[in-house]
């Protein structure tokens, strides 16, 4: 039973697979119940076609995200709401392809039986993660700030399979934290008796706990014992999906895993992304115009915006956009941050922000290569030249071409102001060491769902 000790994204995809063939055993299910029998015509695309629908519905009323779905309420509530959205879309799909429909008395038996099965799956997830054996159970060592942070974000994620035991560090016998109080089990040359009388399978080491403090020869033994050790920075990072800048050392930088632009990765990536741009504006250029339009009507000006920044390598580039404020903007104020009710932004500006549709235009810088679909958002040259001296490694942002969306704008709101800039800085950080063209599926998967439930625009 160790598959529930694989990391996050594994169990998240070991998750949506499995949901997956329940949903189409549910499907056949209930077509077999009410028509007593499989031989129905095109009853394997059919019962495809349904699974895809209620998985894609699934995954964005965030049914996979841990964070959001913590107790069996939550879980009724939005399982609920995405088999009402799947409903609507396969009746939609079943109107203008009727050949597509499986019946209404099979669409019914097979929605309980999802409701049924996948709450039923969850349940029992969950209770395999609470047996003696199958959670991870971590100790950390250090009991500073950064340690303490780690302990709560791994403990809000009770779905993972983890669970903090608790800390090495001065004063044993005390309680750190708050609001999650864990005891401290030891000083640190006691840690080998600890991972023994606790059953540890991990040891997490806080970084500013390293210097000069450690027992190596202890943690040597735990780690040949078979006890997996690993830096707190490390471990942050695999389940938070970021890179805490505060807490790196260049050497962290140069000797960890990833990092490494590959060329047939980069080259590919352009070959996609000049391709579906190309396709992408080609089929759009009626609404680009008709947006284009409707500006003009909306307020005085151009109906495009056309703006300098910081491209890959530190390289200006000029970025296009359709022009959301009114004309001349910031003529009298210089490069300010955008704000939640900034006057300057126009009626029609407004909404194409909301919808993020004022980025369209950025299919040019795209196809022209100063950008990609997936990365950094590009920024003013006036505020690189802020944030650079502010925060620390924001250059390696530079490392790779910026993009309409990434992983930054689709984990955090929109940045305005320096300690939004970091924040998203970390997220940066986090694509760029593992940039991939599965990753960038995910990122654009996701700034789909953050349009269309209208999150973090301004």
């Amino acid at each position: 039973m160790n598959f529930l000790r694989f990391s996050y994204q594994f169990k998240k995809a070991l998750m949506f697979l499995s949901e997956g063939i329940l949903i189409f055993l549910s499907v056949l299910a209930g077509v077999y119940f009410r028509v007593g029998g499989l031989d129905h015509e095109l009853i394997i695309p059919k019962a495809l076609l349904t699974t895809g629908v209620c998985l894609i519905s699934l995954y964005y009323a965030d049914l996979y995200d841990p964070k959001i779905i913590k107790d069996i309420r939550e879980l009724l509530i939005r399982l609920m709401q995405a088999l009402g959205v799947a409903s609507i879309v396969l009746a939609v799909i079943f109107y203008v392809y009727p050949v597509l429909m499986i019946g209404r008395g099979a669409s019914l038996v097979s929605a309980c039986l999802i409701i049924v099965l996948i709450v039923s799956w969850r349940l029992l997830y969950r209770s395999l993660l609470m047996l003696r054996g199958m959670e991870e159970r971590i100790l950390i060592v250090g009991t500073n700030p950064f340690a303490i942070e780690l302990a709560e974000e791994i403990t809000a994620q009770s779905t993972l399979g983890y669970r903090v035991v608790g800390y090495i560090g001065r004063d044993p016998g005390r309680t750190v934290g708050n609001p999650i109080a864990l005891p401290v089990l030891a000083d640190l040359p006691g840690i080998a008796q600890v991972v023994q009388d606790q059953r540890i399978n991990q040891i997490i080491v806080s970084l500013s706990e390293r210097r000069g403090r450690l027992p190596m020869e202890h943690l040597v033994e735990c780690k040949m014992s078979g006890v997996d050790v690993n830096e707190g920075v490390s471990f942050y990072e695999r389940i938070t999906g970021k890179i805490l800048i505060d807490k790196l050392r260049p050497s962290w930088l140069i000797f960890s895993s990833g990092f490494d632009k590959s060329r047939l990765v980069t080259g590919t990536k352009r070959i996609l992304e000049f391709t579906l741009s190309l396709i992408t504006l080609l089929l759009l250029l009626p609404v680009i115009l008709l947006i284009a339009v409707l500006i003009r009507l909306d307020s005085p000006g151009p109906a495009f915006f056309k703006q300098k920044r910081v491209g890959e390598q530190g390289k200006h580039f000029v970025l296009y956009k359709y022009r959301s404020m009114a004309a001349d903007a910031e003529s009298e104020t210089g490069p300010i941050w955008a704000d939640d009710a900034d006057d300057r932004v126009t009626r029609m500006g407004r909404f194409l922000r909301k919808t993020r549709l004022d980025e369209l235009p950025q299919l040019f810088n795209v196809l022209k290569g100063d950008m990609s679909f997936v990365g950094p958002r590009p920024e003013r040259p006036y505020f690189v030249a802020q944030l650079s001296k502010n925060i620390p490694y924001y250059g390696i942002r530079h490392s790779v071409k910026p993009g309409i969306t990434g992983w930054a704008q689709v984990r955090y709101s929109y940045g305005a102001s320096v300690d939004d800039a970091k924040e998203k800085l970390q997220y940066d950080l986090f694509y760029i060491k593992h940039m991939s063209l599965f990753l960038d599926l995910e990122v654009i998967l996701d700034t789909i769902k953050v349009v269309f439930l209208k999150r973090g625009a301004r």
